[in-house]
């Protein structure tokens, strides 16, 4: 069987209309520009013979109804189908709040974007003929009905997830997710700040996929260009339209009557809105200017535990190092740095599947093994 098909991923939306921004003046998240930084990318991508779009979770700046409401109409007006799933800030609480919707409401909102089944918070669907998106819901709550902290997909879904993998074969099969399956950040699912964005059982899933043989993985979450590989699991992670670079991806699949498969990625950037005419710069200054608290628990905590004022002597130097870092492809060198440190830093670097520097975050095309 051969596939030709092209399709768009945009993640983390953080949709607010005006009325519902919150205006905290240290957050990351420029959510000012979400709904005209989405339009840009909605009137280029009309312009392409897409065949679906992929949005991976965090469609709302914080599940207010409002918002889910604006997004699902004005996702039902594109001209081909889209596929969402719930990011952590879809949905704050598992039960519905004054301010937000709660869990069980997500797929009441999404009925046309891949829940034909309202009862339940992820799918299973045949998008293009012999092509099957699952999408998985990594939000859990505790027993107070608050979000865990990190991902995490429990028994049932495990189970659902399992019978549906027996029946796909000689389906090409993409799974959809908001956390993080593979590590993008070094020690990612162990360090205090990186685990957060990684789903806590990810070993278990990515068995599970590995088995049925599901090579790609779209999430978002933790608002960087990235594409990260584990045993021939790709976890493609791409940033988010209200952070910089304000990235989006068009991605064309092929596979060949002998089951060669591949997959070719590009990557395009938001570069300005109305208010925001130098977005690009406006944006990564924005970030730079709040990270310096970031970077102080990043040079204070394991594995560097810096003391403090080691840390703030080498804190200017990285203030554009999570912005690189978001942009993707980046090499680092900090050759002021004490050495610790510098190689430290320096693992961050992009890199290939094999540990060489590579550019293959934003533009570059995988070869895939064909399923049998």
């Amino acid at each position: 069987m051969s596939l030709d098909f092209r399709f768009a991923i945009a993640s983390d939306l953080h949709i607010a209309l005006p009325h519902t921004i919150w205006d905290h003046p240290t957050r990351f998240h420029l959510v000012e520009v979400s709904i005209p930084a989405l339009e840009v990318v909605l009137e280029r991508l009309e312009q392409l013979k897409l065949d679906f779009l992929l949005l991976p979770g965090d469609l709302t700046q914080h599940g207010e109804p409002e918002n889910h409401s604006w997004l699902a109409e004005r996702l039902a007006k594109l001209p081909y189908p889209v596929y969402v799933i719930p990011g952590n800030h879809d949905v704050p609480e598992r039960f519905a709040t004054e301010r937000s919707i709660g869990l069980a409401d997500f797929p009441l909102y999404y009925p046309k974007f891949g829940y034909d089944d309202p009862t339940r918070v992820y799918y299973s669907y045949e998008i293009l003929p012999g092509v099957r998106l699952i999408g998985l819901n990594s939000n859990f709550f505790d027993s107070e009905g608050k979000q865990i902290g990190t991902g995490y997909l429990d028994d049932e879904q495990f189970d659902w997830l399992q019978q549906t993998l027996i029946g796909t074969k000689g389906e090409l099969v993409i799974v959809m997710i908001h956390h993080n399956v593979v590590e993008h950040l070094p020690g990612q699912s162990s360090d205090a700040l990186g685990r957060r964005y990684m789903l806590k059982n990810a070993p278990r899933l990515l068995k599970l996929l590995r088995s049925a043989g599901v090579q790609l993985i779209f999430t978002g979450h933790l608002h960087v260009q990235d594409i990260a590989c584990s045993e021939g699991i790709y976890d493609i992670t791409t940033g988010s339209l209200v952070s910089y670079p304000h990235p989006y991806r068009v991605l064309h699949f092929r596979q060949d009557e002998q089951g060669k498969q591949q997959l070719q990625i590009e990557s395009d950037r938001v570069a300005a809105v109305s208010g925001w005419e130098d977005l690009q710069s406006s944006s990564r200054e924005w970030m730079g200017d709040r990270s310096r608290s970031f970077m102080l628990k990043l040079l204070t905590q394991p594995p560097l535990s810096l003391s403090l004022a080691e840390a703030e002597a080498l804190v200017p130097g990285l203030r554009y190092f999570w912005a690189d870092i978001a942009d993707g492809d980046a090499l680092f060198d900090f050759p002021q740095f004490p050495s610790v440190a510098r190689q430290y830093f320096e693992r961050f670097s992009a890199r290939d599947p094999l540990g060489s520097p590579a550019l293959i975050d934003n533009c570059t095309t995988l070869v895939l093994g064909g399923k049998d």
